[in-house]
């Protein structure tokens, strides 16, 4: 009777266990910013989301291609290849607290600039 409460008892641990990683992997979102907005506007749409470490960033050619996102001081995030097609699309996950101030290179000039908080 012992050893069946014993297993009982792990099997039940186990599967709380299982439920708790399950929820916190879970809790990661996506958001994501166009790069031209629907006005056909040169600019991010969104141009600064908030989200928290272990978020991720979709970025969508949406109107007046070609675009990307360079990030400054952080290569490992920037995206210089340039996207043309409209729905072109890739992603970024950010796991550091910080504030990231990214551009598009061709559109700069013009104001096409964008932030990530990470809290």
């Amino acid at each position: 009777m012992a050893s069946l409460m014993r297993s009982l008892t792990s099997a039940c641990l186990a599967f709380l266990l299982f439920l708790a990683l399950g929820v916190s992997s879970a809790t990661a979102s996506t958001v994501e910013v166009k790069l031209g907005t629907d006005a056909g506007m040169l600019a991010f749409e969104p141009s600064t989301v908030n989200i928290s470490a272990g978020d991720t960033v979709k970025f969508v050619n949406n109107k007046l291609a070609p675009h990307n996102a360079v990030f400054d001081g952080h290569e490992e995030l920037s995206h210089s290849d340039l996207a043309f097609a409209p729905g072109e699309s890739w992603e970024k996950t950010f796991t550091a607290a910080g504030t990231y101030d990214f551009y598009c290179e061709p559109h700069r000039g013009a104001g096409m600039v964008g932030k990530v908080v990470v809290n």
